[in-house]
């Protein structure tokens, strides 16, 4: 008998989802290092004042700080500014967000 991804998934809650998420970056940062470049490339691309979404994205952006406990006024500064401590932050904020859209419904609908 053939083994399916289905039958050998397990359920988890959000917050274990964060944990293993979290778990897995730091096993990342010990062997490949840091994602520094990712995270600068991503902070640049959602502060794209060209992007049509632009407004949305700086939204969503901010949600991200505000998840991390960043302070407002340091919402706004480059990536080289941010302490290691707001990285850390930064990066269990992100990991927050993929655990919980990750229970989003599948197929979503707009209202008529």
């Amino acid at each position: 008998m053939a083994y399916k991804a289905e039958s050998i998934t397990v359920q988890m809650s959000a917050g274990q989802r964060v944990s293993a998420l979290n778990h897995i970056a730091a096993l990342r940062t010990m062997m490949y290092g840091d994602c520094g470049n990712e995270l600068k490339r991503f902070i640049s691309d959602i502060r794209n004042t060209r992007d049509p979404q632009y407004e949305q994205n700086k939204r969503a952006m901010s949600a991200i700080f505000f998840l991390a406990n960043i302070n407002k006024e340091r919402h706004n500064v480059e990536y080289s500014e941010l302490t290691s401590d707001e990285i850390t932050a930064l990066i269990g904020a992100m990991n927050h967000f993929r655990a919980v859209v990750s229970l989003f419904p599948k197929k979503l609908t707009l209202p008529n």
